[in-house]
């Protein structure tokens, strides 16, 4: 619990008054059909209920069957307050207990629960429908993460023999590290020595993004999706161990993240729910 992005968590910290059950956000992004459709939520304690197997916040709900995970929606979208309602059902195809820390004293970890997922969204505002490969994972932490992080560029991609993911983090006084995985369909986890780094384009906020691609080819940004202050999301078509892959690439600053222009943006993409 906590939103590391929030504001309203940002002051919190500072006035030494944290309670990150305070501070739990629901992030919704729709790209695509309902491009421009975002809702970044936060609630307080008093609407935050929690079990081994659901988690309910505001007007959303999350629940495991044993099976497949079911992500109930009912959002306002950010600047402009129109409705995001709808469903997403998560099917994990591949699942793993594999869990990384990101920084020598253990303090940040992250775990691809689902590597690779069956995904179906329906939602009816705005009314879209879609179906396809998706992931899921979770990153936790016992301290702000821009206090432990300066940067990361992360990769995802869905290839024939399973799914490749390039974690490249540079810690705050660490030296930077490269994390590569091939995760097998049934879950096997293979560290492999990834290509060389390569860089890309610039974003439109002037954000690094960089990548990994097997010698001689030339990565290239297909889409991008986010283009904020302090982090992109992006389409990447690349190669890698000799296989064509199209992949989901992030860049994230968390030292553009803590600048105070920065920060004095954030309440227009980010609400805090009175209920």
């Amino acid at each position: 619990m906590g939103s590391v992005f929030s504001p309203f968590y940002f002051r919190s910290r500072d006035r030494l008054a944290t309670l990150p059950s305070d501070h739990c956000a629901m992030n919704v992004a729709l790209y695509g059909a309902g491009r421009g459709k975002w809702a970044f939520t936060e609630y307080s304690r008093s609407s935050l209920e929690r079990s081994a197997d659901s988690l309910v916040l505001g007007g959303n709900q999350m629940t495991w069957d044993g099976q497949s995970l079911t992500c109930r929606i009912d959002e306002r979208a950010a600047p402009l307050p129109v409705p995001i309602r709808g469903t997403v059902h998560v099917y994990p195809e591949t699942s793993t207990n594999f869990v990384l820390a990101l920084d020598s004293h253990s303090q940040h970890w992250w775990q691809p629960l689902a590597p690779r997922a069956r995904i179906v969204v329906a939602m009816e505002k705005p009314q879209l429908q879609w179906s396809g490969t998706g992931y899921l994972d979770t990153n936790n932490g016992v301290a702000p993460l821009d206090e432990g992080m300066r940067s990361w560029t992360w990769l995802r991609a869905h290839g024939c023999s399973g799914t490749t993911i390039i974690y490249d983090i540079t810690p705050v006084g660490e030296t930077p590290r490269v994390h590569a995985l091939k995760i097998s369909h049934s879950g096997r986890i293979e560290p492999f020595t990834p290509p060389a780094r390569v860089r890309l384009p610039k974003t439109g906020w002037r954000i690094n993004r960089e990548t990994h691609a097997d010698f001689g080819s030339v990565p290239r940004i297909t889409t991008t999706l986010e283009d904020a202050p302090f982090y992109a999301r992006s389409m990447l078509d690349t190669r890698i161990a000799g296989e064509r892959l199209t992949a989901v690439h992030e860049s994230l600053s968390l030292e553009r993240f803590r600048s105070p222009w920065v920060r004095a943006l954030l309440p227009f993409r980010m609400r805090r729910s009175r209920r």
